[in-house]
This record gives C-alpha cells, sequence and structure tokens, in this order.
C-alpha cells in the first residue's frame, strides 16, 4: 500500500506484485537466496507485464471489429459488447456504455433465441439468419459460438452479427431488374414476330395492311433500341461510378444546346420552352454525362407535361450556401404536367418503376431515364432533388459542385 501511495504521488504507475513482494521477503530467505528471489520477482513482474498486454490487445481488437459482438453468460445476460454493437443497438442508459438497447430484443427473436439454446445445449458453432422489423427493417445474418473452457468474466458465448440489409437489397434489385428487363425486351419482340408472321401470311396481298404493320413493326424496333441503348449506357455509368470525373463545362452553353438539339420533340408536343440560363461551371464535369441528364430531364418534362404546355429551365450558380444546398451550380428543369402524389417520388429513380404505365410507354419512355439521371449525379457527387405536387407540375432540380465562371 505505501508503495501504490508513494507511486501516485509521484506520478508514476503502481509497481507490480511480485516486486511488492520481493523487499518483503528478504529477511526471510536465506543467505545468497535474496539474488534468486529478485530475479524472480522481476520474472514474474515481466509476465505479469505481458498478460496485460495481452489482454489490452484483445480488448482492443475486439473492440476494433467492424462487425457488432455480444458476449454472454450462461444465463444469457450481455456481459460485454464491442464499439460496433454500440453503434449497431445504440447505448442503454439502465446499463452504461457497455450495454446495448435493444439487444435484449433481438435475443428474444425466436430465431436467435434458438441458435443461443443449441450452442448452450450442443456446445458446438451455430447460425441464424434474422429480419428485425423495428426501427428500420434489417436483415441479420448472425453467429452463436460457444466457449470452453470459458471467459474469465464467465462469457460462455460470442455472439457475431452481419448486417446483410444492403447485399440482399441488391441482390432482390438485380433480380427485379433482371425479370423487368426481360418483361421489357419481351413485348416488343412479340409484336414484332406477331406482326411478321401476319405480313407473311393474311396481309401478304393487302398493300395498307402491310404498310400500316410495318410502321408498328418499326415503331417496336425503335422501342428495343432506345432500352438497349440505355440499359448500355445505365452498366457504363454504374462501372465507373466510383470515380470522380474530371474536367468542367460551362453548364449554361451546354443547356442552350441540348435545348436547340430537342427543339423538334418540343414542336411535336405544341410545348414551349423558357430559358432562364445564368453563367455557372460544373467542375469537376464530364460533359457527355451532363449533357445526357439535361436530356432526359428535358424529355422527361415534355413526355409527362401536357400538350401546348409550357417548360423551363432554369441554370444558377450558387456563391454561397442556399437552404439545404452548399456552393455549387444548380440546374432545374420544370413542367405544368399532372404532377406526382408524394408516395411515388422516393421511387421515381428506380429502373422501370413508372407512375403511369400505359402512358409512359405510349410516350415512349422506357422507364430508365431518372434512374440514369441519378447514376449521373451521384458519379459527380452531386444531389438530384424532386418536387412535386398532384396538379401543380413537377420540377427535377439537379446540384453538382461548382462556381460562377471567370470574367
Amino acid at each position: 500500500m505505501e508503495a501504490d501511495l508513494r507511486a501516485a504521488v509521484e506520478g508514476r504507475p503502481p509497481p507490480s506484485r511480485p516486486a511488492r513482494l520481493a523487499p518483503r521477503l528478504a529477511p526471510y530467505l536465506a543467505p545468497g537466496m535474496s539474488g534468486t528471489a529478485a530475479r524472480l520477482a522481476r520474472g514474474l513482474a515481466a509476465r505479469e507485464a505481458l498478460v496485460a498486454r495481452l489482454r489490452r490487445a484483445d480488448a482492443a481488437i475486439v473492440e476494433a471489429l467492424p462487425d457488432p459482438l455480444l458476449v454472454l453468460a450462461e444465463d444469457r445476460a450481455v456481459l460485454r459488447v464491442n464499439a460496433a454493437a454500440r453503434r449497431f443497438f445504440g447505448p442503454d442508459p439502465g446499463t452504461g456504455a457497455d450495454g446495448t438497447a435493444d439487444t435484449a430484443a433481438f435475443l428474444r427473436h425466436p430465431v436467435v433465441a434458438g441458435a443461443v439454446d443449441r450452442a448452450l445445449a450442443e456446445g458446438t458453432p451455430q447460425t441464424a439468419e434474422a429480419v428485425l422489423p423495428v426501427p428500420v427493417a434489417r436483415d441479420l445474418s448472425t453467429g452463436v459460438i460457444p466457449l470452453d473452457p470459458p471467459l474469465a468474466d464467465g462469457g460462455r458465448l460470442l455472439v457475431l452479427l452481419a448486417d446483410r440489409t444492403q447485399a440482399r437489397a441488391a441482390e432482390r434489385m438485380r433480380a427485379s431488374f433482371v425479370a423487368n428487363a426481360s418483361h421489357e425486351l419481351r413485348t416488343p419482340l412479340a409484336s414484332i414476330i406477331g406482326f411478321v408472321e401476319t405480313i407473311r401470311g393474311p396481309a401478304e396481298a393487302d398493300p395498307e395492311a402491310r404498310a400500316r404493320f410495318l410502321g408498328i413493326v418499326a415503331e417496336q424496333a425503335d422501342r428495343m433500341r432506345r432500352l438497349i441503348e440505355d440499359l448500355l449506357g445505365l452498366s457504363r455509368i454504374e462501372m465507373t461510378e466510383h470515380q470522380a470525373p474530371t474536367g468542367e463545362i460551362r453548364l449554361d452553353a451546354l443547356a442552350r444546346d441540348e435545348a436547340a438539339a430537342l427543339a423538334p420533340i418540343f414542336a411535336a408536343r405544341r410545348a414551349t420552352l423558357a430559358l432562364d440560363l445564368a453563367p455557372a461551371t460544373a467542375a469537376p464535369a464530364d460533359p457527355g454525362q451532363l449533357a445526357q441528364v439535361l436530356r432526359n430531364l428535358l424529355e422527361n418534362a415534355v413526355r409527362h407535361g401536357r400538350d401546348g404546355g409550357a417548360i423551363r429551365l432554369r441554370v444558377r450558380a450558387l456563391p454561397t450556401p442556399e437552404g439545404a444546398l452548399p456552393p455549387g451550380v444548380t440546374l432545374a428543369v420544370t413542367d405544368d404536367g399532372p404532377g406526382i402524389a408524394r408516395e411515388h417520388i422516393p421511387r421515381l429513380t428506380e429502373r422501370f418503376y413508372r407512375v403511369d404505365t400505359g402512358r409512359s410507354r405510349a410516350a415512349g419512355g422506357t422507364g430508365l431515364g431518372l434512374a440514369i439521371v441519378k447514376h449521373i449525379v451521384v458519379h459527380h457527387r452531386g444531389q438530384l432533388l424532386i418536387e412535386s405536387e398532384p396538379g401543380q407540375g413537377t420540377t427535377m432540380r439537379v446540384w453538382l459542385p461548382g462556381r460562377v465562371p471567370d470574367a
């Protein structure tokens, strides 16, 4: 105790237990044994320090594991959790930083509880797949590992969690994408095959019917071409999405060029396009991809706006923050169509998602336009904002890194 107090006063760590015992034993040792006792004390002190370092290293490794980990006692009480588990479940005010708020609910899940029971009864590792519905639905892959002998603190089980929510959502999305793409291609292909058979058979001697059917075949073939081009374009964008673009582009000039190129489409729908273009430079930027963003947004506004309606294209530089948007550049396309109900807005950028399937297909849409826009915007480290109310039209707003161009 005296040595511990002296060390505390002097700001030193207290001596190890062997180092404290050696001086006390010295008067009782035979002559010549004191040196041996001192060497044994030093060896024990070194071993004690090594064990302490190993324990600290073990604790640091467990704490740094990226996946949540729980240590359970024989009675299934939570003894320890790592930082990932605290982030995943949240700290429990009742038990302090080492407890978690939702672990009890998780351990009561029938699938997880069954895996824990089997691990304790059989002494073999168990796995469980569980879905936690609240507060946010999560797919969890759980491993339960029995410890024999138990840990020094009574730990009998390790429970290791892996959050598979995003991976399984991606799997479902890929399956849905394949099914939708197959359906979208199968429909025009079936039409082409049917009309070709008709032209070669009953309509072979009817020039008027042949001309009408050939027009439908050409229309369906063009629909397939557009769909395949969009699919290939989306695949190319996804492959490079993790790489930021290089270069820069005057967004106002690009918008003016794209508006001029789409003039025949506006004329066909008797729609008017109002330009409100202020100088703005997007950087870093890929001019080809941003041209596709403008093209898709304008075509989308024409398809879903009303005949003879008005569309507005606006480009601005934001030298200072504006609301939730940091400094950069924005482009916005506004139509005066029927608008979109609030429940549809979060899903508009999903592949093949359509609010009105029949109208979208009749207008020539592939269901991929906004998905392509979203991926290009993400590639440019930007944001896509959709604002709409039923009966009030729709505004598609894109924020991109950029600046006011130099004079």
